[in-house]
Formats: structure tokens, C-alpha cells, sequence
């Protein structure tokens, strides 16, 4: 029983849990504080998740720091197309569902992917075929072909650079 507890129990796991409770409540007090570790040891405790599949998983810092800044970059771009796209004097654009190839070899990674890609407005994944790393997209604007290879080409540009920042290269 102890040893149970013992493998289960992740103090940074607590304190990320408390940190995160401490900011929603929207004030420090020792009641937020005190509140904040009795939700991160019940959830360590009582709710394990299982291990993460982070074996042969590398981080390129470099290639990171300038993933975020173009993610930022992107987000800016992709929401001042789709503000465009809702308030032009025109039609709703053509919609699509595509299927695309998402060639990461970690699962980790492949979520990664999937979140970077959900929060940017215009598009978002509506189905993960892990077994065969396949994405099912769904694309605001695919109105022309050019707008579909476009949403094509981003993606495999995101998988390009999510392979940059998390694969070993040998």
C-alpha cells in the first residue's frame, strides 16, 4: 500500500496543481494555498495517469523559441482571416474535411501537434488515427484548390517543425 502511494505520489505534480488553483480562485490567501495542495493530492493520489511516452523524446530549445514565436505569429494572421472571412459582404466560404499525414513518432508529440493546430482559428483536427498517424481536418476556407493545398502545405509545415524541435537527429 505505501509503496502504491509512494510511486503514485509526484510532488511537482502537487505543487503545478496548487499553482494552477492558486490562479483560478484569482488571489493568494493560506485558504487558496491550503486548498490548492488538497486538490493536487487528491488528484495524484486518487486519479493516477499513466506514465508518459516521453522515451526518445529530445527537446531542440532553439527550434522550440521559434516555434512559439511563429505559433504567435500564425495566431494573429489565422484570426484576422477568419474576422474577414465572418464580416466581407459575401457568401460563407466553402468548408472541407480532409485527411492528411501526420508523421511524428511519438504520441506526446503527435498531441502536441494536435493542440498547436486546434487553437489557431480556421481550422481544427476532428479525428486522430493514431495507428496510422493520419489527421481528419476540418478547413474553414476551402473555397479553391489553392486554399486546400494551402491548409495541406500548413500542416505538413507543422509537422516539419514538430519533428525539428522533438526527434533526435542521428
Amino acid at each position: 500500500m505505501v509503496n502504491g502511494i509512494r510511486n503514485r505520489l509526484r510532488i511537482s505534480f502537487v505543487i503545478w496543481i496548487t499553482v494552477m488553483w492558486t490562479l483560478l480562485m484569482g488571489e493568494f490567501s493560506w485558504a487558496n494555498l491550503f486548498g490548492g495542495l488538497a486538490v493536487g493530492f487528491f488528484v495524484v493520489l486518487a486519479l493516477p495517469l499513466p506514465a508518459m511516452p516521453i522515451s526518445n523524446l529530445h527537446i531542440n530549445w532553439g527550434a522550440l523559441i521559434a516555434f512559439v514565436f511563429r505559433w504567435f505569429w500564425d495566431l494573429a494572421h489565422a484570426s484576422a482571416k477568419v474576422a474577414w472571412l465572418a464580416l466581407r459582404p459575401q457568401a460563407p466560404p466553402k468548408t472541407a474535411i480532409l485527411q492528411v499525414p501526420m508523421r511524428v513518432a511519438n504520441e506526446l508529440v503527435l498531441y502536441l501537434a494536435t493542440c498547436a493546430y486546434n487553437l489557431q482559428p480556421g481550422g481544427s483536427v476532428s479525428d486522430i488515427d493514431i495507428a496510422n498517424r493520419t489527421w481528419t481536418i476540418h478547413v474553414l476556407d476551402a473555397t479553391t484548390q489553392a486554399d486546400i493545398d494551402r491548409e495541406i502545405q500548413n500542416v505538413l509545415d507543422l509537422e516539419k517543425r514538430m519533428i525539428n524541435i522533438f526527434e533526435k537527429r542521428s
